[in-house]
């Protein structure tokens, strides 16, 4: 190489400069930017929500989050994502396996249809559900017979939450997965292992910090859902508001303080997600520095 730079009459020095080295000015210049855009449209919103929450004192701030109504959104918010999440783990490894492991029609189909929420607005997921369970629906006047109430009740919720959320899981997982191959579950199988042992000792542990991401971005979303759960939901107070929609609410009833109390409540589980996100994804940059 350096022959080859002499013959061509360069010096090294001068003519391989490192392709990312730029001008001081350049480089601060792009700092700075980012440094202003986080401030503007990152930092600055979420100190005010902090605030604002805060404003009228502490007291103010407790009684919004222990009113009853405040209670029952915090509980069911934790509910759907306590189902919606464990349902997208067992979608997301099993589709990834699939994807991943072995070949078969229809798999860019499928691969295409997880990406699908992705694509649809929320409110139109949650239009879908209101025409298949509906009153006037497909199923609504099936469902009305025999007393199955799916719309304006959890179960819509829950639906609609399972929805926008599952693709996080397998998305995560495919990639992975496809990296990794299928050498080390082959050889497990020749060594006289089951399938289950074979998932449990050697393909789970392989993706555990990929899995893991999915289902903290999952549960981020599951719990901060508006869009389809708004539609599905009714907007009863006490029985079938989630956290954001509870905002909502005490928002246009100019009832700022309890608004942003809450909504200061998301903003932590949501900064607490962020802290884990990073934890994990600090853990799993480590184990594959590791020799």
């Amino acid at each position: 190489m350096a022959g080859a730079i002499s013959r061509l009459g360069g010096s090294r020095p001068a003519d391989l400069r490192d392709a990312t080295a730029e001008s001081p000015w350049v480089k601060y210049t792009l700092i700075g930017i980012a440094v202003l855009f986080l401030g503007l449209f990152l930092f600055i919103p979420l100190a005010s929500v902090f605030y604002e929450a805060l404003r009228k004192g502490v007291d103010t701030y407790l009684a919004a989050l222990v009113e009853p109504d405040a209670v029952a959104a915090i509980q069911l918010t934790l509910l759907v994502a306590a189902i919606a999440v464990p349902l997208n783990i067992v979608f997301g490894v099993a589709a990834a396996w699939a994807i991943a492991k072995f070949e078969f029609r229809g798999k860019n189909l499928l691969i295409t249809l997880i990406d699908l929420p992705f694509s649809v607005s929320p409110v139109i997921s949650g239009l879908i559900y209101v025409l298949m369970f509906g009153a006037q629906g497909w199923f609504g006047p099936w469902l009305e017979a025999h007393d199955i109430k799916i719309l304006y009740a959890v179960p819509g919720i829950v639906l609609a939450t399972i929805f926008v959320t599952f693709p996080f899981v397998a998305r995560e997982l495919i990639p992975l997965m496809q990296s990794q191959g299928s050498e080390e579950e082959e050889a497990a199988i020749v060594l006289g292992a089951s399938g289950w042992q074979t998932f449990w000792h050697v393909t789970l542990p392989n993706i555990r910090w990929g899995l893991l991401y999915g289902v903290i971005l999952c549960n981020a979303r599951a719990m901060g859902e508006f869009g389809a759960v708004s539609v599905v939901s009714g907007h009863i107070r006490g029985l079938t508001n989630t956290m954001p929609l509870h905002v909502e609410i005490l928002y246009n009833e100019y009832n700022f303080a309890a608004a942003f109390a809450v909504a200061s409540l998301l903003t932590l589980l949501a900064l607490v997600t962020l802290g884990i996100k990073t934890l994990v994804e600090i853990r799993a940059g480590k184990e594959q520095e590791a020799p």
